[in-house]
């Protein structure tokens, strides 16, 4: 076993883990943004908390969650592992490259992942944590599911703080600029990479990129400027 080992150490086996487990994560942002977005639904946050108690509650769901978090955690740990080892060498994907046509995602990938990384410990502890281990209010909506956590009074409170907006959209921009080069990377390593495909996939990157973060962006300042 000591062969697999050793390739998922090597160079090339860290970047097909950091390639799958992106993959895997741009899936999950677009499946949460669907979810998210009932926070717009002007139900007095009906829709949105029978949705999270069932994302909560779902055996299917939470034994996906598992996945979820290891993907993460592979993903940054991977991600550090490759910034250190490029911080040395100028010959690899992710290296910092003095080459002005280098776009600026792709230069600075390594601290856009550590600014989302600081993103994301703040955004679970302002809403998983607290929903997990905090005292958020119940709320029954007669759905015969019984009282379910009151999640969105926790959000709308959230994002009535202007530094909490601020932050939050910054941290989508950052996000969009990462997804810009890390939706292609993740396809060019896995060797899809031909003159009649990567065109499409650089613009499908391009378009993730923007809507996505856009989509989750909008959530913050709506909750600010008319709830």
């Amino acid at each position: 076993m000591s062969w697999i080992t050793n390739f998922l150490t090597s160079s090339i086996g860290r970047k097909l883990i950091m390639s799958l487990t992106g993959l895997f994560l741009i899936q999950f942002l677009l499946v949460h943004l669907i979810g998210n977005l009932q926070l717009l639904v002007d139900d007095g946050g009906e829709k949105f908390n029978l949705y999270a108690q069932f994302m909560t509650t779902n055996p299917v769901i939470k034994a996906t969650s598992f996945l979820l978090y290891g993907g993460i955690l592979l993903h940054i740990v991977q991600g550090l592992l490759i910034w250190k080892q490029n911080s040395g060498s100028r010959n690899t994907r992710y290296a910092v490259s003095k080459n002005p046509n280098v776009s600026f995602s792709s230069k600075y990938m390594g601290w856009l992942g550590t600014i989302i990384l600081v993103f994301l410990i703040l955004h679970l502890w302002q809403f998983w944590f607290k929903m997990k281990f905090g005292t958020v209010a119940p709320i029954d909506y007669n759905e015969g599911t019984g009282p379910v956590k009151d999640l969105y009074t926790l959000v709308s409170v959230a994002f009535k703080n202007p530094l909490y907006v601020i932050a939050y959209v910054i941290g989508m921009i950052v996000i969009g600029l990462h997804l810009k080069h890390g939706f292609q990377s993740s396809f060019q390593t896995l060797g899809l990479n031909h003159k009649k495909y990567t065109p499409l996939i650089k613009g499908l990157g391009l378009i993730y990129s923007i809507l996505v973060p856009l989509g989750f962006a909008i959530i913050p300042i709506y909750f600010y400027l008319f709830r």
